[in-house]
């Protein structure tokens, strides 16, 4: 059966996390059989992470917070997570599925595919979103 998605939903998850008026970080899109549904969303990067299992595949739209001490800007990110228990039909599949989230989520600096959880730690996204958006002029980090 062809995967769909809850567009309506989903919208209004990523709207959360993109409106600047509310504290929300992240939203995560998982899946119910056949169907992508709002899986959570919150304020806590840790509590998205914990999220990524082992035994999840799932899309998460995060915001990440970077700039040095003169400006702060909200940078955007779209994190493909495949947990290691993952059937090879299973991981094959998310690749086309994305088409379906990206109809939605289609404002973010970068994009990721991940399976270590190593790689999902917050340091390494950031760092990431710095690369992605260009110059970076922050003295206080020299």
């Amino acid at each position: 059966m062809a995967t769909q998605i809850d567009k309506e939903a989903c919208r209004e998850a990523y709207n959360q996390v993109r409106d600047d008026n509310t504290d929300t970080n992240w939203a995560v899109f998982k899946y119910e059989g056949s169907m992508i549904v709002p899986g959570g969303q919150g304020t806590d990067y840790e509590d998205f992470k914990r999220m990524c299992t082992d035994d999840a595949r799932l899309f998460g739209f995060v915001r990440i917070t970077t700039g040095d001490a003169m400006s702060k800007r909200a940078k955007f990110t779209l994190i493909t997570w495949i947990g290691e228990n993952i059937s090879g039909l299973q991981r094959a599949k998310i690749s086309t599925d994305k088409t379906l989230v990206k109809e939605i989520v289609q404002n973010f600096a970068k994009e990721f595919m991940i399976s270590d959880l190593r790689e999902l730690e917050e340091d390494y996204i950031r760092t990431e979103l710095k690369k992605a958006g260009g110059a970076n002029y922050d003295a206080q980090a020299e």
